[in-house]
């Protein structure tokens, strides 16, 4: 979302500037155009040369340049940028600012800017809970900024409290969620993602290769749009933002379980793990040993978790399954469409090469009663997006 966004960076004169090459590299990474302003006694941390080979622009930190005068303009600095970040801000920039001391580049900007402001706070932790520090971090609340709340430590008191400045993919990840339409906001919804395992003995299982990306590729695009998201996460090494309610299970039965109770409060499920349709019939109690020249191992079939819920779906609810296909691709998502009551298939398919499992990349086609939509190979959090688009539409 910060693709084609225009950010103004403004560095204050703490130990912690360094860690505005991260922000950068990260906005940067992201598709963002990049412009530093920088207070005088933060070039004293980071040199103007450094941030500038990063962002391709010249850094600003005075009213004039000093080599033609050339007159830098905050007020066009405001006007051009999409989001303004300070990071790291000091407790004497965080005065000014509330207090409307416009005594350097910075602030002047920071003052002229019309579009939101993120304030990154970063100084000694008996500073940051002084009182008159406080008070200044409320006005700023209060002006309409959002204030990204240090990372926990220690007072000299010996008690816990907050100053240093968040970590840099914190920061931008903070930016980045205000750029999403809240279209899903006060939404509930329920995502499986990942394999399952089923267990042969205590050291063996029936699995696949699912990563997991696909489904955690929702989860946040979910999560970022303003959905209340609960993830039932097979067993995977992936990673998750805090807000998603993350529910760990590692066999079909324990995903039908949790999938079951948290369905009857959900607006829709997205069914996107790659659940075992088969599961041994017996498992042994001990390793089962090497004794024979072959071993026959009866299986089972599992619980079909988006049947299940199909069947108990309401008119209100909504259900999108997944289909991953090795033959007859549109035809067989078709039967499922029907007999899992989906109100759309994602369809991918195995004999495209680079996407499906453990790949970074998917290419999706998505059926639906009133037909099909073919979308391009892209990154899986760009294919989160068409998803998650098309289950909106049908959620208003």
């Amino acid at each position: 979302m910060l693709k084609g966004k225009k950010i103004v960076l403004g560095i204050t004169g703490s130990i912690a500037a360094y860690k505005s090459c991260l922000i950068i590299r990260e906005l940067i990474k992201r598709g963002a155009e990049v412009q530093v302003v920088i207070t005088p006694d933060g070039k004293e941390f980071i040199t103007p040369i450094t941030l500038s080979a990063l962002t391709h622009k010249p850094v600003i930190s005075e009213f004039f340049s000093q080599r033609d005068g050339t007159w830098n303009s905050h007020v066009d600095l405001g006007l051009w940028a999409d989001a303004m970040i300070i990071a790291p801000c000091t407790a004497s920039s965080i005065g000014k600012m509330a207090n409307g001391i416009a005594d350097n580049m910075l602030i002047t900007t920071y003052l002229s800017m019309k579009a939101p402001v993120f304030i990154a706070p970063a100084m000694d932790l008996d500073m940051y809970k002084h009182p008159s520090t406080q008070a200044n971090i409320e006005k700023l609340k209060e002006y309409g900024n959002y204030i990204i709340e240090p990372a926990s430590g220690y007072l000299a008191s010996g008690l816990e409290g907050k100053g240093r400045m968040e970590d840099p993919e914190k920061i931008v990840e903070t930016l980045n969620r205000q750029f999403y339409k809240k279209d899903l906001k006060g939404k509930q919804i329920m995502i499986t993602a990942g394999p399952t395992y089923e267990k042969i003995d205590p050291v063996r299982f029936i699995g696949n290769y699912s990563s997991g990306k696909m489904g955690f590729a929702i989860a946040e695009e979910c999560y970022q749009r303003g959905a209340d998201v609960t993830l039932l996460a097979g067993p995977v090494s992936m990673k998750c933002s805090d807000g998603i309610n993350r529910i760990n299970v590692e066999s079909c039965e324990s995903m039908y379980n949790e999938a079951t109770k948290a369905f009857s409060n959900c607006d829709a499920a997205i069914l996107c793990a790659a659940v075992a349709d088969f599961k041994p019939e017996n498992i042994a109690d001990k390793k089962i040993k090497r004794e024979k020249d072959d071993l026959i191992i009866r299986l089972k079939p599992t619980h079909d978790i988006a049947a299940s819920l199909g069947k108990i779906k309401s008119d209100k609810q909504k259900i999108v399954a997944f289909a991953l296909e090795t033959n007859d691709e549109e035809i067989n998502a078709k039967h499922k469409l029907e007999k899992k009551n989906a109100d759309f298939i994602v369809l991918n398919s195995t004999r495209i090469p680079g996407t499906t499992f453990r790949s970074d990349e998917n290419q999706i086609t998505i059926i639906s009663k009133d037909g099909k939509k073919e979308y391009d190979k892209k990154p899986k959090s760009e294919v989160a997006t068409d998803i998650i688009d098309e289950l909106a539409s049908i959620m208003q």
